[in-house]
C-alpha cells in the first residue's frame, strides 16, 4: 500500500527515549497534526544514560533531554508529554510497566497508537536493536490489545476514572530487514519540521547536522512510491470500520471499547 492518507482524530506514540520519534515517526506526526488530529507522547525513560558525559549526572541528564524532547514535540504541536521515568538501559516487559501505559492509553484514548516493531533485533550490518526498544514495544502492544481495552483488567484504574479502551489501529516502525512494511506516509511537504525537531536533540546530535542521513533516509523508505520522503510502518487494524463506527456511535463520553 502507498501513499497511505488515514487520518487518526487522537493518536499516541509510545517509545523508549527521548529522539526515538524524531528519529523514527515524527513526519507522520507533524502531518497528523497538521491534519487536525491530537497526539500525545509517552516517554518510557527520561534516556538519562544517553549522554556519554562523567561530569553530568543521570539526574542532570534526565533534565537535558526532558527539555529537549519537550522542544522537540512543540515544533509538531504536540503538547501532551509524559515521562515514566523507568531506568534507561534496564526497561523490562513486566506487568508494572504494562499497567503504567494502559493507564495512559485509557486517559488519552487514542484511536491510533505508533509503536516499535518488537521483532527488530538486526537493524543492517552495523547496529543490534536496543534492548529498551524491544522491552517498550512488547509491553505497548501488550497493553494496547487486549489489556488497555478489557475492563475487569486493571479495573482499579477506574478509581481514577479510566475506563476500558480499544485502540483502532497500530502502526509499528521496522528499520531493519523484514520488516513487513505495508504502509508509506508520505512527509515530503513537513520533512524540514522533522530535521527541525531532531535538531532539538542537540546532547545526541553534537557538532553532527542529521539533515542529509535523514533525508537520505526517508528518501530510501519513498524510493518506487511516488513521494519524495516516507515513512513506512506494518499496520494492524484491530478494529474494523464497522466496529469502530458502533463504538464511536455509543452514547456521549463512553470512550470506545468501554462496554467490552
Amino acid at each position: 500500500m502507498s501513499g497511505h492518507v488515514y487520518t487518526p482524530k487522537r493518536a499516541l506514540v509510545i517509545m523508549a527515549h527521548p529522539d526515538d520519534i524524531e528519529f523514527g515517526c515524527v513526519g507522520t506526526v507533524a502531518r497528523w497534526v497538521r491534519a487536525g488530529a491530537e497526539v500525545g507522547y509517552v516517554l518510557v525513560t527520561s534516556g538519562d544514560v544517553g549522554i556519554a558525559d562523567l561530569s553530568i549526572t543521570q539526574a542532570q541528564a534526565t533534565e537535558i533531554r526532558e527539555a529537549e524532547q519537550l522542544a522537540a514535540a512543540a515544533v509538531v504541536g504536540v503538547k501532551d508529554v509524559i515521562f515514566l521515568r523507568e531506568p534507561d538501559g534496564m526497561v523490562e516487559n513486566t506487568l508494572a510497566l504494562r499497567k503504567k501505559l494502559v493507564r495512559e492509553i485509557r486517559r488519552f484514548k487514542p484511536e491510533a497508537v505508533i509503536v516499535t516493531d518488537p521483532m527488530l533485533l538486526w537493524a543492517g550490518d552495523g547496529y543490534i536493536n536496543h534492548p529498551d526498544h524491544r522491552a517498550v514495544a512488547f509491553a505497548a502492544l501488550d497493553a494496547i490489545f487486549p489489556a488497555a481495552g478489557q475492563p475487569h483488567l486493571f479495573q482499579e484504574l477506574s478509581a481514577e476514572g479510566l475506563r476500558a479502551h480499544k485502540t483502532r489501529k497500530v502502526y509499528a516502525m521496522n528499520w531493519g530487514e523484514g520488516g513487513k512494511e505495508n504502509v508509506y506516509i508520505n512527509i515530503s511537504d513537513v520533512m524540514e519540521l522533522k530535521v527541525e525537531a531532531l535538531k532539538k536533540h542537540a546532547s545526541q546530535m553534537g557538532e553532527m547536522d542529521p539533515t542529509p542521513m535523514v533525508k537520505e533516509w526517508s528518501a530510501a523508505a519513498a524510493k518506487g512510491k511516488e513521494m519524495a520522503y516516507a515513512e513506512s510502518y506494518r499496520l494492524v487494524t484491530l478494529v474494523n470500520d464497522e466496529e469502530w463506527g458502533k463504538l464511536t456511535a455509543a452514547e456521549p463520553g463512553a470512550e470506545p471499547g468501554a462496554a467490552g
